[in-house]
């Protein structure tokens, strides 16, 4: 199948092929027909297969009878708005509407907040067809009267459930009120809680169920790893890893901005090229540091999840969750980062003895099993070591200099009282050590413990 045979308006056709784009992907195959037909979408599908496409080139082809070249404002309304949970992604898909909208004369405008709002207000108010905004920032001009949304024609939910899990929901449902009942509505994303069914049951009308694979499902293209690992030997791992696999890009996702930031600052000291991106950076440093990260100029980004969903980087080979998130949706859309547009791609998980439940929840939610691999020279000291593990452990030869020296220190160093008998054993065991004993010295234990 062509672009051609799915029924896009000649000019949206023709900045297609400028693109180089042979034949639509499975999304853009199923959804466009539908979304030029009217009907409300609710579409699934795995990230990085095409979803901005599907529902950007309906919506220009939908928009071309309202195209003129008229200066006055009040000729070109708002009728279509694109609604996106973060300001990256929203940045990202008003650069696909305009390269999509090349050869057509309708005005597209993107807001978000971050940034000063006087560019976006004097772009609102020159009028654009297309507006694409998050929803913190749209409710500020709409409170500023800088923009109007009575002739919404469409709006699109692009990464709903998102939007939810960020807590928007209240915010949507305002900006629902202000929109003409009878518009075209149209959900994308690549995951489908319940509560993004319901909330469509809310402001749908008998959508259509559009899928090409199952829901929350994670791409074939994309081999996924997890390794089980100390939580203080992470970051000496994940160095490791990058040498071992000869990573020279890779996206590193963090649970909060402040693991972010040390991980990026440990790194540096590591000599490795690494710039964090989280939302306590301004938006001018992040859209800094995505574009030294896409120039090759920075090896490791270290995001938050922020940057899980619409980044769009080519031929992006690696993805490290060097924590795993706790909503395993989040996961979905993190190694979605890989993979993209049918080439391979690699997601690392470093799992930690405390996120074994994330890794269960993550199982569950693709209904696939990720068994966790192990390291030799990270073994996880919560997981027991293979009998042939212990016995080449045991058999190991010493380093009889280090040994010399150890005692030589331990000699010199003053003590309190020299005891007569050898210091009682106490024995204990961690519950994740199946049972194997570990002795320690009662002469090494706080003295609390003694």
């Amino acid at each position: 199948m062509t672009f051609a045979e799915l029924g896009l308006s000649p000019e949206v056709l023709k900045a297609v092929e400028e693109l180089g784009y042979a034949s639509p992907t499975p999304i853009q195959a199923k959804a466009i027909p539908v979304v030029l037909g009217g009907s409300d979408v609710l579409a699934a599908a795995q990230t990085g297969t095409g979803k901005t496409a599907a529902f950007t080139l309906p919506l220009l082809s939908r928009l071309r009878a309202h195209a003129n070249n008229s200066a006055s404002p009040a000729m070109h309304p708002v009728r279509a708005l694109i609604l996106t949970p973060t300001r990256e992604l929203a940045d990202q898909v008003s650069a696909s509407v305009a390269q999509y909208n090349k050869y057509l004369p309708l005005r597209s405008a993107v807001v978000f907040g971050g940034v000063a709002m006087d560019p976006q207000k004097e772009a609102l108010r020159r009028g654009v067809e297309v507006l694409v905004a998050t929803p913190g920032r749209l409710l500020d001009h709409i409170e500023q009267k800088n923009v109007m949304l009575n002739r919404v024609e469409m709006l699109i939910l692009d990464e709903a459930d998102r939007m939810l899990d960020m807590g928007f929901v209240q915010d949507i449902r305002r900006i629902m009120s202000l929109l003409p009942a009878n518009r075209q509505t149209l959900l994308f994303s690549a995951t489908f809680a319940p509560e993004i069914k319901r909330l469509a049951a809310d402001f749908m009308r008998e959508p259509e169920l559009v899928e090409v694979a199952r829901q929350n499902a994670t791409s074939e293209n994309i081999e996924q790893v997890v390794y089980a690992v100390d939580a203080a030997r992470k970051r000496h791992l994940l160095v490791h890893l990058l040498q071992a696999r000869s990573i020279a890009q890779v996206i590193v996702f963090c649970r909060t901005r402040q693991g972010a930031e040390q991980l990026s600052r440990e790194l540096k000291r590591d000599g490795l090229a690494a710039e964090a991106i989280h939302g306590d950076k301004a938006q001018s440093q992040r859209l800094e540091t995505l574009s030294a990260f896409k120039d090759g100029q920075v090896r490791v980004l270290v995001a938050t999840d922020v940057a899980a969903r619409g980044l769009d980087i080519e031929e992006l080979p690696f993805v490290v969750n060097f924590e795993l998130p706790n909503s395993p949706e989040d996961y979905v859309h993190r190694i979605g980062r890989t993979g993209r547009a049918g080439s391979k791609g690699v997601a690392l998980s470093l799992m930690g003895e405390d996120e074994q439940r994330q890794l269960e929840a993550i199982e569950t939610l693709i209904k696939q099993k990720l068994p966790p691999q192990t390291e030799r020279r990270f073994w996880p000291s919560w997981m027991p070591r293979p009998e042939r593990e212990r016995e080449v452990a045991a058999t190991a030869p010493v380093d009889t200099v280090s040994s010399k020296r150890a005692l030589a220190a331990l000699s010199a160093a003053p003590t309190r009282s020299t005891p007569s008998t050898p210091a009682p054993l106490r024995r204990f065991s961690h519950a994740a050590l199946r049972g194997e004993p570990r002795e320690i010295p009662a002469l090494l234990l706080p003295p609390r413990y003694r």
